[in-house]
């Protein structure tokens, strides 16, 4: 999908490869900077303090009821993208999220279970997820205050679990950019020259933008 409307833009300088190389050693200061500052809020969020979770919630899963400790599949940590579900609608946010979710494997290896929950019905869910292609353990909140407690309401977010035994603690929740930045394709884009192509974006004057949201698509519908 090609989102440049108008003349193409007047393309970044030229330069010789040590001007560029000159260039891109000082933005690499910056970047290692960020990365440090960072690891440090990453070691910072390890040591937040956690607060008990109820554990009688009953959610409907791919294989009948759910509490959830089920959801974490004997593992000891557990992922919940709260996937907004309006009406009988699918979000395209949480299915572009969902899009960029990679092999479980990895998270499993570190006794780490990824799981959805959406306030929709099953009898919607799973017939969207097996069109999407999808794999991830999605789960209905419908008939539960799951998503009230979370603080989600009606939109999206992401908590964490830690599991001790039988009893359950929240860790960490975010939204808006907090899931944003978790993307794989907005952080690759962020790498181009182009970038994300938003009008929010500080990008040089005649670079293609289009409104947020304005572009996305569920993955089977570019094409058409």
């Amino acid at each position: 999908m090609n989102s440049q409307t108008g003349p193409p833009p007047a393309l970044p300088p030229v330069v010789s490869p040590e001007q560029w190389q000159a260039a891109r050693d000082e933005l690499l200061a910056k970047e290692k900077e960020l990365t440090r500052s960072l690891d440090a809020l990453a070691a910072e969020r390890r040591r937040l303090p956690m607060v008990g979770f109820d554990t009688d919630y009953v959610f409907e899963g791919p294989h009948g009821k759910a509490g959830l400790l089920d959801m974490f599949e004997h593992r000891r940590q557990l992922i919940v993208y709260h996937f907004m579900w309006p009406g009988s609608h699918h979000c395209l946010g949480c299915s572009s999220f969902t899009d960029n979710i990679g092999h479980l494997a990895h998270l499993h290896a570190r006794d780490t279970t990824l799981a959805l929950v959406s306030p929709g019905p099953l009898t919607e869910i799973e017939p969207f997820k097996q069109r999407m292609g999808w794999t991830v353990p999605w789960y209905s909140s419908q008939h539960s205050d799951f998503d009230a407690d979370c603080g989600t309401g009606a939109g999206f977010g992401l908590s964490v679990f830690l599991r001790d035994r039988d009893s359950v603690y929240r860790t960490y929740y975010t939204t808006a950019r907090g899931v944003d930045r978790l993307r794989i394709d907005f952080n690759l884009l962020d790498l181009t020259p182009l970038g994300r192509q938003e009008t929010w974006e500080d990008s040089p004057d005649g670079w293609p933008q289009t409104p947020p949201y304005s572009w996305w698509h569920l993955h089977d519908e570019y094409n058409a």
